[in-house]
């Protein structure tokens, strides 16, 4: 089993910076990739971005250049870092990963005014 917890969100004005974190707990030697989802209302749950064990990270177009990724191993723990935030990256924010099925957090709220 594993547990992923998240926290940091909030509400900020647009062109400002948020900073999620994904604790992780239970089987966290058998993790290898985490990945940061996200659902805005009346849409689909996509993927963000995603760091390996290793360090490689992918993320989306739309965030491309504005959120980092990054992992601290030795806690593990995952951050995303939300810079120059957009009204449309307004959503729930959810940490993810994969050992024999998915594991989901509970998400964190993202609300960014225009």
């Amino acid at each position: 089993q594993v547990q992923l917890v998240e926290s940091g969100g909030g509400l900020v004005q647009a062109g400002g910076s948020l900073r999620l974190s994904c604790a992780a707990s239970g089987r966290t030697f058998s993790i290898n990739a985490i990945n940061w989802y996200r659902q805005a209302p009346g849409k689909q749950r996509e993927l963000v971005a995603g760091i390996s064990r290793g360090g490689s990270t992918n993320y989306a177009g739309s965030v491309k250049g504005r959120f980092t990724i990054s992992r601290n191993n030795a806690n593990n723990t995952v951050y995303l870092q939300m810079d120059s935030l957009k009204p449309e990256d307004t959503a729930v924010y959810y940490c993810n990963t994969f050992y024999i099925r998915n594991y989901w957090g509970q998400g964190t709220q993202v609300t960014v005014s225009s």
